[in-house]
């Protein structure tokens, strides 16, 4: 057991965890030359399209020093802010880990809140430098910060160059000297704790776990501590760039257990492995519930993939923990989905992954936040969806969720940033130099205002270099009305919102002039109207199209032009009557690209 270490790699975005975790793989030979490309470890399409981490991933690497086998348990994480539930789960399972900081870019958001979390889990930290071969590095200022960050000495602090490999040894030397050895006790009942799933069509669910006490062996009978079940060790392993049978795993390593479970439902990330003959006392505790932020529907394109939309649902519910979803119908979609997101770029992921892993076509409403409405009886009622209202004339009052959000910035666009935040309903609650060009802002804002596009339009403002990091604060009273959407005098629920009365008319002109463009034309007028209760506040007509009646009617009396005008008026007034509009996905979605 002295020989193990389990560490992961923290940084914000684009920091350089993914191209360090490739030396590091080359420097133990993990992986052969031939095999070798660029992030090997991001095996998902998706990742290497977008040139992210979105799944942590867990690979074991064989290290020898001084004539000693180490093995280092190495968990790559996640950078961006809708996936930090994955770097929570990562950190659990480790005792140390590499703080990476970009020399160009310096200390960023994500960083500093990835840091809090490892902190809080009492790891060590190995503070990495990376990028000092770039031009623009700017070695000495970044180290400084994180000087003042960790308030370690500077020569703590490993220089590094993740592309050319530069300084990747001596990551490797600090990693064995500086990360402490896993405790836990190898005779005492097992206790392993579940941090990742996948499902596998071949042989079920494929659990990864991390040893806390005890020893996992094949054919063990285990029980699963939450949800009580029992199972046979049909076979356990570790994990390299495949999965490696074993005889058994010892405390404090980490490895995979296949025990032929089929019902996505049994196992729990977080859960607990125990034996049946010599169960522990108490699960392992320290796992933190999600708590989603963005919630939206999702509906089968066919009112027919209602099961096969709910099967795929619970399938990348293994493979990611974040998402939760529960059953709703909706008058203009049938049944469908209310799924709960991390964020925005978590809601395309998975509608991405939906579509590819899974061939699920699916349509997704507005997102929105959930509300805490207060009825004159007396009663609270969590609100997601604007159609789960109560009538206005039961409602007291209603409260939104607040967040603290903080933004780290070059002080020049310090003025740009105020003025999107401040538009935003957000409030200055403090703000902090850095350095004498690097400036903090802590604002309070509603998460609604957040939720749509304010990570864009911050990158544009600030030319990409500010970053941005939030967390839930509470509730507040706020001042929301119902939006809703009417086409030809019918409200179409998947297009209404809650939303704050002083941007409700701007909201639903906008609506309405890009609901004009995207509808397509049919052989009747088509209003659309955007209503707050019983009054109206925008409307737009999409014009019908018309085709030439007189063409074939030259010549003669105007009474006979204007009796084939009237005869095409009524055809167009009964087909009014019965003509229903089809809304297109695209208009669903162009609510979110607003401006």
């Amino acid at each position: 057991m002295k020989n193990i270490r389990n560490f992961c790699i923290i940084a914000h975005i684009d920091h350089g965890k993914s191209t360090l975790a490739d030396r590091l793989l080359e420097l133990t030979h993990t992986v052969e030359q031939r095999d070798m490309e660029a992030q090997v470890l991001d095996n998902m399409d998706l990742e290497r399209e977008k040139g992210i981490t979105i799944k942590s991933h867990a690979i074991q690497l064989d290290y020898r020093r001084n004539d000693e086998d180490y093995v280092l348990n190495l968990l790559d994480t996640p950078g961006h802010v809708d996936f930090s539930y994955e770097v929570s789960r990562a950190i659990a399972s480790c005792e140390g880990a590499l703080l990476v900081v970009d020399a160009t870019q310096g200390v960023q958001a994500q960083t500093i809140s990835n840091l809090y979390l490892a902190i809080a889990h009492s790891l060590e930290i190995i503070p990495v430098l990376n990028k000092i071969d770039m031009e623009s590095a700017m070695i000495e200022v970044v180290q400084d910060q994180i000087v003042d960050l960790l308030g370690c000495k500077p020569e703590e602090i490993l220089h590094i160059s993740a592309r050319t490999g530069e300084g990747v040894p001596q990551v490797l030397e600090a990693i064995v000297e500086r990360i402490p050895s896993p405790g836990g006790d190898p005779q005492a009942p097992l206790q392993a704790l579940i941090f990742d799933s996948v499902f596998n069509s071949f042989r079920g669910i494929i659990a990864y776990f991390r040893v806390m006490n005890g020893t996992l062996a094949q054919g063990d009978r285990v029980k699963f501590f939450n949800t009580g079940k029992v199972y046979d060790a049909d076979e356990v392993g570790i994990l390299k760039m495949k999965m490696i049978p074993r005889k058994e795993i010892r405390t404090g390593d980490v490895g995979y257990i296949i025990s032929g479970i089929k019902t996505v439902s049994e196992v729990k990330v977080g859960d607990t492995i125990t034996h049946v003959a010599r169960p522990c006392q108490k699960a392992i505790a320290g796992f933190e519930e999600v708590k989603p932020m963005v919630f939206a529907g999702l509906y089968p394109v066919d009112t027919d993939g209602y099961e096969d939309l709910r099967t795929a649902l619970e399938k990348l519910q293994l493979n990611d923990a974040s998402l939760t979803f529960e059953p709703e119908s909706s008058l203009a979609l049938g049944f469908g989905f209310r799924c709960g997101f991390l964020g925005l770029l978590h809601m395309e992921i998975v509608q991405e992954r939906l579509f590819r892993e899974f061939d699920c076509d699916v349509i997704t409403t507005v997102p929105n936040v959930s509300y805490k409405v207060y009825t004159t009886q007396g009663n609270v009622a969590d609100v997601h969806n604007p159609s789960g209202l109560p009538p206005v004339t039961l409602i007291d009052y209603i409260e939104e969720p607040y967040i603290k959000a903080q933004v780290i910035s070059k002080s020049e666009y310090f003025g740009a940033i105020m003025k999107l935040c401040l538009d935003k309903r957000g409030i200055l609650a403090n703000q902090h130099f850095l350095t004498a060009d690097r400036v903090e802002l802590t604002f309070k804002m509603p998460l609604s205002e957040i939720v749509f596009d304010f990570y864009d339009k911050l990158k544009s403002v600030s030319r990409g270099y500010a970053s941005f990091d939030y967390h839930i604060i509470g509730h507040e009273r706020a001042d929301l009305v119902k939006l809703d959407i009417l086409l030809n005098g019918e409200p179409v629920d998947a297009l209404s919102s809650l939303i704050y009365r002083g941007h409700s008319y701007d909201f639903g002109r906008k609506m309405c002039e890009k609901l004009k463009e995207l509808i397509p034309r049919q052989q009747f007028d088509i209003a659309i109207q955007a209503a707050i209760g019983a009054k109206i506040i925008a409307r737009e007509t999409v014009k019908a199209v018309r085709k030439d009646v007189t063409a074939k009617c030259y010549g003669g009396d105007i009474t006979r032009k204007r009796k084939l005008l009237e005869k095409q008026k009524k055809g167009k007034r009964r087909m009014r009557q019965i003509g229903n509009v089809e809304v297109p996905q695209s208009a669903f979605m162009a609510v979110l690209k607003l401006d």
